[in-house]
């Protein structure tokens, strides 16, 4: 019994400290996730879930810490009878969620494991059943077992002095990383818009997609490898074989009026200044002055060589009023929302591209350099 308890511990520990490390790498990844839920279920459920769209971020933090801290505490035995309730608690909240997406087909993709491990949302309820089941077992062998050291022979680890100092250790590490996160850029990017990538073999295919044909006769179900020409059996649905082989990016597109600019943005220098809402911009208008002065020096420093783009999701007419009040002279170009916050985690970020390949991007907190933007392109001055 106690092996079970001990092993489960370690099993859904791991997993927890596995799931919050790469969340809490990128905590906007999970405030666009929630709002998403929270949007779901206000259209589903109450108008309520509405109020909790504001403080999405707040929540994104606070629910990456808990998973990191909870992964710890389940490690090292920590005052298990409150720490196995809010397992139960998150694992049943979790399970709940997972189950919603996958049954209804309302959110794709839950995020559990942020951009870095994609789960279908069958695979994130299989997995959260498991979580559940291991989840019981230590809520229910808890009191029953009386040793509870674990299998890790390292005294210091069952001092009760250490196991509250390291938990508020880790507590302010995981803080301190998601708000380093928020403010500079996502430590690793798990994106198919990280740097490097180049953005239209992206777009394809990597291997030619192949189908199944699930067709039904006489109350049974075959698989055929081609459509067959037999009008006695009923077709069920189309089965692809190699998901993988789907293109990474599926919605990457910017047009300005009718003019569809997708195939051009892939040619020569450009920087993207992306600003996915100007009524939602990051910067103050106490600060909106200085970035202003920042950015004309920049696009006069390298619009010869590396052509300036404003790309938005903005109303036009507010982005306009913002264009005009402070003289600036940049071609502008829009995209859809959501696809401008995968590609940069900032509002406003810079985004930068040479023949369609990621060569920079950049925080507005990190303001970049007309020098290193060119040495990123191969110009030199």
């Amino acid at each position: 019994m106690r092996i079970i308890y001990t092993l489960s511990r370690y099993f859904v520990g791991s997993l927890f400290i596995f799931s919050g490390v790469i969340k809490i790498n990128d905590p906007v990844g999970t405030q666009i996730k929630l709002e998403e839920y929270f949007q779901v279920f206000s259209s589903d459920f109450t108008s309520m879930f509405e109020l909790f769209v504001p403080f999405s971020l707040y929540i994104s933090v606070f629910l990456c810490c808990l998973e990191i801290v909870i992964g710890f505490a389940l490690l090292l035995n920590f005052r298990m009878k409150i720490t196995s309730s809010i397992t139960l608690g998150l694992i049943i909240f979790f399970t709940f969620l997972t189950f919603y997406s996958a049954y209804f087909n309302k959110v794709t993709d839950c995020g559990c494991f942020g951009d870095a491990i994609k789960l279908t949302p069958w695979e994130s309820f299989s997995k959260d059943i498991v979580l559940l089941i291991f989840s019981l077992l230590i809520y229910f062998l808890y009191s029953k077992v009386k040793d509870q050291k674990g299998l890790l022979p390292i005294k210091v680890l069952y001092d009760i002095n250490f196991k509250n100092g390291f938990l508020i250790f880790i507590t302010l590490v995981c803080l301190i990383i998601s708000y380093s996160a928020i403010n500079f850029l996502p430590f690793i990017d798990f994106r198919a818009y990280k740097v490097g990538n180049y953005i239209p073999n992206l777009m394809k295919p990597s291997e030619p997609l192949k189908y199944s044909y699930l067709m039904e006769k006489d109350g049974r179900t075959y698989e055929f490898e081609t459509y067959p020409n037999n009008e006695s059996y009923i077709f069920k649905e189309i089965k692809l074989l190699n998901p993988d082989a789907q293109p990474k990016i599926t919605d990457y597109s910017i047009w300005n009026g009718d003019n569809d600019l997708t195939k051009e943005s892939f040619l020569g220098n450009k920087l993207f200044i992306i600003i996915h809402d100007i009524d939602k911009i990051e910067i103050s208008n106490k600060n909106e002055k200085e970035f202003i002065t920042k950015l004309k020096a920049l696009i006069s420093n390298i619009s010869f060589w590396v052509e300036p783009i404003f790309l938005t999701s903005s109303n036009p007419i507010s982005f306009n009023n913002f264009i005009k009040r402070n003289r600036l002279d940049i071609n502008l170009a829009y995209g859809d929302a959501t696809v401008l916050k995968t590609m940069i985690r900032s509002n406003p970020g810079f985004f930068l591209m040479r023949n369609g390949t990621v060569k920079g991007k950049w925080h507005h907190n990190n303001f970049p350099d007309a020098q290193e933007i060119l040495q990123k392109v191969n110009v030199a001055r």
